[in-house]
């Protein structure tokens, strides 16, 4: 029994286990009446992902504790001492949860929404979003169980059932829903938002570039999407931005070969080639100038360490 009155449950039937193991993808559906409540003092070796659909929870780490009500992503790292339980005064708290190693480029998605102590606390997402994170969280589930098998979009997880992911294709696909998850629920809680002063049009041509940096983009192009002449086009974006478009546009290349390389096996020359790049000697010159390190060593440092 916990300090608060909590009850110090074991999770998620790891019965007597701190949490899953760090190299497991484990995923479930929960729909808690009051008094449950899990208690970590040493935290866990993997990272915690919930998803709140109804009620209300309450979750805490290190010294930091907030409240995760339906629609709301609250992501905890491991390593720190925590716990969660259904929030005070709710009648139940219904929610996903996932435990796994997060990937690399899933920080910087998650690092506007820090509030310390490893805690991520995304603000709600909007409504129109929901639909979609419980799709890919269904699919995480039924993936977990039988790769690529899939599952009618209208089916939940009966509450309570608990699908670990074995095999390196149910791990990836279970990863690759996790990651839609992420960003849907990031993206979503906080659109971008524009620039004090910036022309609508220069900031339409950087959602462009953003969005598919891969894409033959030139500053013809982009001028004639959002009907300004090349020559005024570039004037613009350059005196708006402090950059041309076409340096823009390589450094959306790069974050995005980076993304690659952090999250996928493809080989370099495929990389350089899904990021926009002809050349990938060109590439290889372009992506050590920007991060210091060639892109295979990139990827060696960044896999070869923690996950997180």
């Amino acid at each position: 029994m916990r300090a608060d009155g909590l009850p110090g449950t074991a999770e998620h039937g790891y019965d007597g286990d701190p949490a899953p193991p760090p190299g497991l993808v484990v995923v479930g559906h929960f729909d808690q009446p009051p008094g449950y409540g899990v208690n970590r003092p040493r935290g866990s070796a993997s990272w915690l992902f919930t998803w709140t659909t109804a009620g209300r929870g309450r979750l805490w780490q290190g010294g930091v504790e907030t409240s995760a009500g339906a629609g709301r992503l609250v992501v905890l790292a491991p390593g720190v001492p925590h716990g969660y339980a259904v929030g005070p005064g709710a009648r139940h708290w219904r929610f996903w949860w996932a435990h796994c190693q997060a990937r690399p480029s899933w920080a910087g998605w998650l690092r506007p929404y820090d509030a310390g102590d490893g805690v991520y606390a995304v603000a709600s997402a909007p409504a129109g979003v929901h639909g979609r994170v419980e799709a890919a969280f269904r699919r995480m589930h039924a993936d977990a169980h039988r790769p690529g098998a899939g599952a009618p979009p209208d089916v939940v997880a009966p509450d309570g059932q608990i699908a670990v992911a074995h095999g390196s294709a149910a791990r990836e696909l279970a990863l690759c829903a996790l990651e839609e998850i992420v960003l849907l629920a990031t993206a979503g809680a906080r659109p971008a938002a524009p620039r004090p002063g910036l022309d609508a049009r220069i900031q339409r041509a950087q959602e462009l570039i953003d969005a598919d940096p891969g894409a033959p983009h030139t500053v013809r192009s982009l001028a004639g999407q959002v009907s300004l002449s090349p020559s005024r086009f570039a004037h613009l974006f350059s005196r708006q931005l402090g950059r041309s478009p076409m340096r823009a546009l390589r450094e959306a290349r790069l974050r995005h070969a980076a993304r690659l390389l952090e999250g996928t096996d493809l080989p370099v020359e495929r990389v350089a080639a899904a990021s926009g790049f002809a050349s990938p000697f060109h590439f290889n010159r372009v992506f050590r100038e920007r991060y210091g390190t060639p892109p295979g060593a990139y990827r060696n440092a960044v896999q070869g360490g923690p996950r997180g």
